[in-house]
């Protein structure tokens, strides 16, 4: 059972994401229950490689009111296989992708953050997807109408 507890937003719509990887998470105890508790705000945080792990930055997560007291924006250890983190670590270098937080869910009392490989997204790239996708709607419409 999957149950999400926060999305980013901002990561479709400024990247055109490539490839998904599911990935554990060092967190302290109260960390964890901030996070199940929904205090995570993943929309301004990135994913780079320090040495040869992967950290997760600029996470914000809330301390509770009657908790213990942690900093908030610490850089935390994404956990992956090796195979994983030589790929991700590759594409990065070579091709100029990014690596982008899209996900934070509970997985079997599990916290796991999906993450996505993507190229940044030029203005005229936003403005043409939503060109599409309005596109996309309007024609499902007409579909709707001549159906019924």
């Amino acid at each position: 059972m999957v149950k999400s507890i926060t999305r980013n937003r901002n990561a479709y719509r400024n990247y055109a994401i490539d490839e998904k990887y599911e990935c554990g998470i060092s967190l302290l105890g109260n960390e964890v229950k901030s996070i199940k508790s929904n205090r995570i705000n993943i929309n301004s945080s990135y994913v780079t490689f320090v040495k040869s792990e992967l950290y997760l930055i600029n996470a914000h997560i809330s301390p509770l009111p009657n908790g213990q007291i942690f900093d908030p924006t610490r850089s935390r250890v994404l956990l992956l296989h090796k195979k994983e983190l030589t790929k991700i670590k590759q594409r990065i270098e070579a091709k100029g992708y990014s690596a982008v937080p899209i996900n934070v869910y509970v997985k079997k009392s599990l916290i796991k953050i999906e993450i996505g490989l993507g190229k940044g997204k030029k203005s005229y790239d936003k403005r043409r997807t939503i060109i599409d996708r309005d596109r996309d709607r309007q024609a499902e419409r007409e579909l709707k109408r001549k159906n019924t």
